[in-house]
């Protein structure tokens, strides 16, 4: 059944089509913006060079910005496990919402409802596994903070949408801010570089600049309540589950 959207389209986009198997990733994004037109004027703006596949609106309404198979200019300089430049492979997703700059606050129950339907659309579509449907943060961590912290991850994962944990999180957060010892740090970023995190998004050779990032994105997805950029416990064990749900271990 084909999915109900308005179309407002927008002229950022490569002009090759691409195939429907080079599709593997959702990439989700907030505008970032004070208002919502002004978002989809820059959406739309062949002077901005920025788009995306789908954009929902604050009311919930799903907008078609660019269609499925051609190459919409979202993610930018990014990369995840062995990818890079996901605009090639991705269907990016944006969601209105202010941002961290402007007031950054709670995605409305509408938008949840449309992105679900959005989603299970797509995967259905394209065959994609719930674990390559990201956050620009997650792909892109030294320059992106979006959706952000309130982006309801673990909802989504239990409706079979994107990636979580199984720990309770009564129990997590005994081991918050809990310090490790540097082996067990090193453990930590072993995982989440199995995981998915790319060491390829360098900041001018910074390692433990771009460690920093790394740990901040990896918060902002799987530990919301506290993003410090610092490994502790807490950390350690969502990484170590994670591990075991994607039987990388």
């Amino acid at each position: 059944m084909a999915l109900k959207t308005s179309i407002n389209y927008s002229p950022n986009f490569n002009p090759n089509k691409r195939g429907k198997n080079e599709i593997k990733f959702i990439i989700f994004h907030y505008t970032g913006m004070k208002k919502e037109k002004d978002a989809i004027n820059k959406l739309t703006n062949i002077q901005s060079e920025v788009s995306s596949h789908y954009l929902i609106k604050n009311n919930g309404e799903i907008v078609t910005l660019v269609p499925d198979l051609y190459i919409a200019w979202h993610a930018g300089k990014s990369a995840w496990k062995n990818h890079c430049s996901l605009n090639k492979n991705s269907i990016g997703i944006e969601i209105s919402n202010q941002g961290h700059q402007f007031n950054y606050t709670k995605f409305s129950k509408k938008q949840i409802h449309s992105l679900l339907k959005l989603s299970k659309y797509i995967i259905k579509k394209y065959k994609i596994n719930p674990q390559n449907i990201l956050g620009h943060s997650d792909i892109a961590p030294d320059r992106k903070n979006d959706p952000g912290e309130k982006f309801p991850w673990e909802y989504l994962a239990k409706n079979e949408i994107s990636l979580w944990h199984t720990l309770e999180k009564k129990y997590l957060r005994n081991f918050r801010k809990i310090i490790i010892e540097n082996s067990s740090k090193k453990i930590f970023l072993k995982n989440v570089f199995k995981i998915g995190y790319s060491q390829n998004t360098k900041i001018k050779k910074n390692k433990l600049k771009n460690e920093f990032y790394i740990i901040k994105a990896f918060q902002r997805r799987f530990r919301q309540e506290l993003i410090n950029g610092k490994i502790d416990k807490e950390c350690l064990l969502i990484s170590q589950n994670l591990m075991k749900v994607l039987r990388l271990i």
